[in-house]
């Protein structure tokens, strides 16, 4: 085997498993962005579902919180259609998405902890994802 043919090898290969850690960024973008959602309207509709922190230094309305989980949960299930379509603009959007939806639930640990502590591990599989990805072109 060549060299060229080892490295042409290694560049199929290496784009196939980046091609699939997109795939699944995208899928696990829309998925977190519904579950960001429904977060979001039980803030709103039934803010005695989440247990009141006093004395929090990020403290913001529970009816803050929801409208941003609503807004950044449709924003990153869009994206993630996006990424999904194979669009750039939607990884770069998605990758700062991500990085406001990690911010926003670590904020938001006093009051729902384990959801958010599992939606910034998949908010960093994420991020991961979509940064690895290259494009058949890229050597």
């Amino acid at each position: 085997m060549t060299t060229t043919t080892r490295h042409a090898a290694f560049t199929d290969s290496r784009t196939a498993w980046t091609g699939g850690l997109v795939t699944f960024a995208g899928i696990l973008m829309i998925v977190a962005g519904i579950w960001h959602a429904l977060a979001g309207v039980a803030a709103l509709f039934n803010d005695k579902l989440y247990v009141s922190t006093p004395e929090y230094v990020y403290s913001l309305d529970l009816t803050g919180w929801g409208w941003g989980h609503l807004v950044l949960g449709a924003l990153v299930a869009i994206t993630g259609g996006a990424v999904l379509r194979g669009m750039m603009w939607g990884r770069v959007v998605g990758i700062v998405l991500v990085v406001l939806s990690l911010i926003a639930n670590f904020l938001f640990i006093p009051w729902y902890p384990i959801w958010s502590l599992v939606i910034i591990a998949l908010d960093v599989a994420v991020i991961w994802a979509l940064a690895a990805w290259r494009s058949p072109g890229d050597v």
